[in-house]
Protein backbone atom coordinates (compact mmCIF):
# COMPACT_ATOMS: atom_id res chain seq x y z
CA UNK A 1 0.00 0.00 0.00
CA UNK A 2 1.23 3.33 -1.07
CA UNK A 3 0.24 6.60 1.23
CA UNK A 4 0.53 10.16 -0.53
CA UNK A 5 0.74 13.37 1.92
CA UNK A 6 0.66 16.40 0.53
CA UNK A 7 1.17 19.53 2.73
CA UNK A 8 -0.42 22.45 1.60
CA UNK A 9 0.50 25.95 3.85
CA UNK A 10 -2.89 28.09 3.29
CA UNK A 11 -3.06 31.33 4.50
CA UNK A 12 -6.01 31.16 7.72
CA UNK A 13 -8.53 33.52 6.09
CA UNK A 14 -8.75 31.24 2.96
CA UNK A 15 -8.76 27.77 5.36
CA UNK A 16 -12.76 27.85 4.90
CA UNK A 17 -12.72 28.01 0.87
CA UNK A 18 -9.72 25.49 1.00
CA UNK A 19 -11.53 22.88 2.97
CA UNK A 20 -14.83 23.70 0.39
CA UNK A 21 -12.94 23.13 -2.66
CA UNK A 22 -12.07 19.52 -0.96
CA UNK A 23 -15.31 18.91 -0.45
CA UNK A 24 -16.71 20.01 -3.63
CA UNK A 25 -14.36 17.75 -5.16
CA UNK A 26 -13.92 14.72 -3.32
CA UNK A 27 -16.41 12.05 -4.82
CA UNK A 28 -13.63 12.41 -7.67
CA UNK A 29 -11.46 10.26 -6.99
CA UNK A 30 -13.50 7.49 -5.40
CA UNK A 31 -13.85 5.11 -8.37
CA UNK A 32 -10.45 5.45 -9.30
CA UNK A 33 -8.68 1.73 -9.27
CA UNK A 34 -6.38 1.07 -6.79
CA UNK A 35 -7.53 3.35 -4.53
CA UNK A 36 -8.72 3.00 -0.64
CA UNK A 37 -9.46 6.33 1.21
CA UNK A 38 -8.97 10.03 1.25
CA UNK A 39 -8.58 12.38 4.23
CA UNK A 40 -8.20 16.42 5.15
CA UNK A 41 -6.69 16.97 7.64
CA UNK A 42 -6.56 20.36 9.48
CA UNK A 43 -3.78 21.57 11.36
CA UNK A 44 -4.45 22.26 15.05
CA UNK A 45 -1.43 25.03 15.10
CA UNK A 46 -1.82 28.22 13.33
CA UNK A 47 0.51 28.10 10.78
CA UNK A 48 1.39 24.71 10.07
CA UNK A 49 -0.13 23.20 6.40
CA UNK A 50 -2.82 21.69 6.07
CA UNK A 51 -2.18 17.67 4.52
CA UNK A 52 -3.95 16.06 2.10
CA UNK A 53 -3.88 12.38 2.44
CA UNK A 54 -4.89 9.51 0.07
CA UNK A 55 -4.35 5.76 0.21
CA UNK A 56 -3.12 3.65 -2.64
CA UNK A 57 -2.85 -0.69 -3.39
CA UNK A 58 0.02 0.76 -5.31
CA UNK A 59 1.99 3.74 -6.66
CA UNK A 60 0.83 2.78 -10.02
CA UNK A 61 -2.63 2.99 -9.26
CA UNK A 62 -1.87 6.92 -7.74
CA UNK A 63 0.22 7.58 -10.94
CA UNK A 64 -2.81 6.77 -13.12
CA UNK A 65 -4.91 8.71 -10.59
CA UNK A 66 -2.68 12.03 -11.24
CA UNK A 67 -2.82 11.10 -15.48
CA UNK A 68 -6.65 10.60 -15.14
CA UNK A 69 -9.39 13.35 -16.43
CA UNK A 70 -11.03 13.23 -13.12
CA UNK A 71 -7.77 14.53 -11.68
CA UNK A 72 -7.26 17.15 -14.17
CA UNK A 73 -10.78 18.23 -13.75
CA UNK A 74 -10.43 18.39 -9.34
CA UNK A 75 -7.37 20.61 -9.83
CA UNK A 76 -8.39 22.85 -12.45
CA UNK A 77 -11.38 24.07 -10.00
CA UNK A 78 -7.89 24.75 -8.10
CA UNK A 79 -7.86 28.02 -9.75
CA UNK A 80 -10.73 29.53 -7.61
CA UNK A 81 -8.33 30.21 -4.95
CA UNK A 82 -6.27 33.06 -5.21
CA UNK A 83 -2.24 32.51 -4.78
CA UNK A 84 -2.68 34.68 -1.81
CA UNK A 85 -4.39 31.97 -0.18
CA UNK A 86 -1.57 29.95 -0.10
CA UNK A 87 1.38 30.41 2.42
CA UNK A 88 3.66 28.89 0.51
CA UNK A 89 4.28 25.87 -2.16
CA UNK A 90 2.58 22.28 -1.47
CA UNK A 91 5.41 19.27 -1.00
CA UNK A 92 4.26 15.95 -1.92
CA UNK A 93 5.18 13.29 0.12
CA UNK A 94 4.73 9.19 -0.72
CA UNK A 95 5.30 6.09 1.59
CA UNK A 96 4.78 2.47 1.55
CA UNK A 97 3.71 1.12 4.30
CA UNK A 98 5.30 -1.76 6.01
CA UNK A 99 2.99 -2.23 8.93
CA UNK A 100 -0.40 -1.48 10.07
CA UNK A 101 -2.55 -2.27 13.27
CA UNK A 102 -5.69 -0.40 12.33
CA UNK A 103 -7.98 -0.67 9.22
CA UNK A 104 -8.35 2.48 7.61
CA UNK A 105 -12.09 3.39 7.22
CA UNK A 106 -13.91 7.07 6.32
CA UNK A 107 -14.84 9.47 8.94
CA UNK A 108 -17.83 11.12 7.75
CA UNK A 109 -18.90 14.23 9.95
Amino acid sequence: MIVTCNRIPVNPEYAEAFEQRFADRASLVDGMPGFISFQLLRPKQEGEPYVVMTFWESEADFEAWTESKAFKEGHARSGSLPPEAFAGHPKLEMYEVIQSTAHITRIEE
